[in-house]
């Protein structure tokens, strides 16, 4: 939520946060937080958090991490100084944190990465699982979720579900995915995943937030999503609207005075104009990114809401059918994948 309080997050309607364990833990420290009353208190967020273990910085930070059994080992991108996540201390900073729903530390690799490293990962994965179990020390406040492993291998994949659903934690989730891999493998590993999760508990598909996606892997079955997409791309100058985006740098806005989704209820549409925005972009004014973050935040927001009620309202397949409608126009530019991926759970989009 770089670029937005905490404030406009809550008016928005939003009811759920991030927080990063492995930054946070780092600075300003667990101690100090927890002084604060934990996250919630530190940040005044009355609503629900979820943090994740600090395990996916093995990736975005794979240059300063070095994984063995006991944990990973991490140079700080701060100071240069060495710490040890093992799954105890990720648990251990997340109890602290106090979040509502707290990861298991993983092993995570690239979902491009291939051969034995993938499988060593799922293994060790299941054995940090067990750990972290073990040092959870406030299940009756903190719900701890398990994280699929297996990368683009279809029997390591099922191997991790069939193990680590024998564990009674309260979620899981779908990991190492939406790291480069194509898009059709991406969709087959999460319908194996939910195919074989518990059908009562929370299923969360971590690192994805493109539209289309979140359409497509909520009809797979998916709960939860994660993904720094709207924030990141509002600062780039990109609004999401229901046709895509709208790249408001280009010269075609500057005299545009429609807000950039007339249906659009949050407070930038509301009161400032597609040229309003352009202005701004194009005079490197940082408020640009804030107006437009709130926005992207804001239609996150309305199209999970929307998907939740055509769900509630047994009018899914027909709220798939108008969002690809509105997303693609022609039903010949919709993307393979996801109308392959539709289908396999009896979706038609024609």
């Amino acid at each position: 939520m770089k670029g937005i309080t905490a404030e406009q997050l809550d008016a928005l309607g939003c009811r759920i946060c991030l927080g990063n364990t492995y930054h946070l833990g780092l600075r300003p420290g667990p101690e100090l937080i927890q002084k604060a009353q934990g996250l919630h208190g530190f940040m005044n967020w009355p609503h629900n958090l979820l943090t994740d273990s600090g395990g996916f910085q093995m990736v975005s930070l794979v240059s300063l991490s070095e994984v063995t059994e006991e944990g990973v080992r991490f140079r700080s991108p701060y100071d240069g100084d060495e710490t040890l996540l093992s799954p105890e201390r990720s648990v251990e900073i997340q109890n602290a944190l106090g979040s509502d729903i707290i990861m298991q530390l993983d092993d995570v690799v690239s979902s491009t990465v291939t051969g034995p490293r993938v499988e060593e990962a799922m293994y060790r994965s299941i054995r940090w699982l067990d750990r972290c179990i073990a040092a959870h020390r406030r299940q009756d406040k903190q719900n701890l979720f398990a994280i699929i492993q297996g990368g683009l291998d279809a029997d390591l994949r099922a191997a991790c579900l069939e193990e680590m659903t024998k564990r009674d934690v309260p979620g899981f989730a779908i990991g190492g995915l939406s790291g480069g891999e194509s898009k059709d493998q991406f969709w087959r590993m999460v319908a194996l995943s939910t195919s074989r999760l518990p059908k009562d508990k929370p299923r969360y598909l971590m690192g994805v937030g493109y539209a289309t996606d979140l359409v497509v892997c909520v009809a797979l079955g998916c709960d939860m999503f994660d993904c720094v997409f709207p924030t990141r791309t509002a600062r780039f100058g990109s609004a999401l609207v229901p046709t895509g985006n709208l790249q408001l740098k280009k010269k075609q806005f500057q005299k545009d005075f429609r807000p950039i989704d007339p249906k659009c209820a949050c407070p930038t549409c509301q009161k400032h104009s597609r040229a309003f925005l352009h202005a701004l972009l194009h005079s490197d004014n940082t408020a640009a990114l804030h107006h437009l973050t709130v926005h992207n935040i804001a239609y996150q927001l309305q199209l999970m809401g929307a998907l939740r009620a055509s769900i509630m309202e047994k009018r899914f397949p027909e709220f798939v059918r108008d969002f690809m409608n509105t997303m693609y126009g022609d039903p010949t530019l919709y993307p393979t994948w996801a109308t392959e991926a539709l289908a396999s759970v009896g979706i038609s989009l024609t």
